[in-house]
């Protein structure tokens, strides 16, 4: 899954990265290093500029909340628990199906949390029998340092409380996709712990490499097909994982020190 990531690229880098055409500077955000639901994210989407004269899409980099609202839900309260949608299943959920369609972007991150648990409650997880306690925070990330670009959705949902003209009147809300966890070793194994990312969660967040990301963000392509072949996982081994902090586990803290590495888990948590 993923409850929780950084984000602390400054948008003027986004903009090189993914070529991005259009940004308005008033919809600037500070760097995030525990990116929490419901938080406002960045977000990379094609789409046609209103009252344009080219009707082609144009890539923006826009300001989205975390935790998808439907366009048919009567009210925005589930968005906090609908923050990831299922690669394998995407297509087909009403949630997800429309946007999964013509509403595809991407979020881009440093990398994403994740808590290790023991097997046996990672089992029961899966099941859907336990809530999986929190352990020792890992941080994955690209071993080349390079963006992780997380495959994701967005909606629009009208508040009809509200009229025309309020600037809470429309929402624009996204999900990330995620995947089965990669069972082959990580790039940069740590001295000790877990070697794989399905050693730490049997889930993780779609990343999509550079050669995908014209594919995925073109709303032209709506394929179900198609689309669903963009949805596979990267090549192994592009992975790092290390130890962090456990002050990570609040969303209190905040800052570039929640990404230090530690040399070996912390005392009192297990592996």
């Amino acid at each position: 899954m993923c409850g929780r990531y950084a984000a602390s690229r400054r948008p003027e880098e986004l903009v090189e990265i993914f070529g991005i055409q259009k940004w308005e500077p008033e919809e600037t955000l500070e760097p995030d290093y525990n990116v929490a639901p419901t938080k406002e994210v960045f977000a990379v989407l094609d789409r046609v500029v209103k009252d344009a004269e080219d009707p082609r899409p144009v890539r923006q980099l826009r300001k989205l909340k975390w935790g998808l609202v439907p366009s048919w839900a009567k009210t925005p309260e589930g968005g906090a628990r609908m923050i990831n949608a299922r690669a394998e299943t995407v297509h087909e959920k009403p949630s997800y199906r429309r946007a999964f369609a013509t509403r595809r972007c991407i979020l881009p991150a440093d990398g994403y949390y994740e808590w290790v648990t023991g097997t046996q409650e990672r089992e029961l997880e899966v099941e859907g029998k336990k809530k999986r306690p929190r352990k020792q925070p890992y941080f994955v990330t690209p071993a080349d340092g390079s963006v992780f670009a997380m495959a994701g959705l967005y909606e629009f949902w009208r508040d009809r409380t509200l009229p025309d003209d309020h600037p809470r009147a429309w929402w624009v809300t996204c999900s990330v996709i995620t995947t089965e966890a990669e069972s082959t070793p990580l790039a940069v194994p740590p001295a000790e712990g877990p070697q794989a990312l399905a050693d730490i969660h049997p889930r993780m967040p779609l990343m999509l490499t550079p050669d995908r990301w014209d594919a995925w963000l073109d709303p032209s392509r709506t394929d179900t097909e198609e689309l669903r072949g963009l949805l596979a996982p990267p090549p192994s081994g592009l992975m790092r994982a290390f130890p962090v902090s456990t002050a990570v586990s609040s969303v209190r803290n905040n800052g570039p020190e929640l990404l230090n590495e530690l040399a070996a888990p912390e005392e009192g948590t297990l592996f």
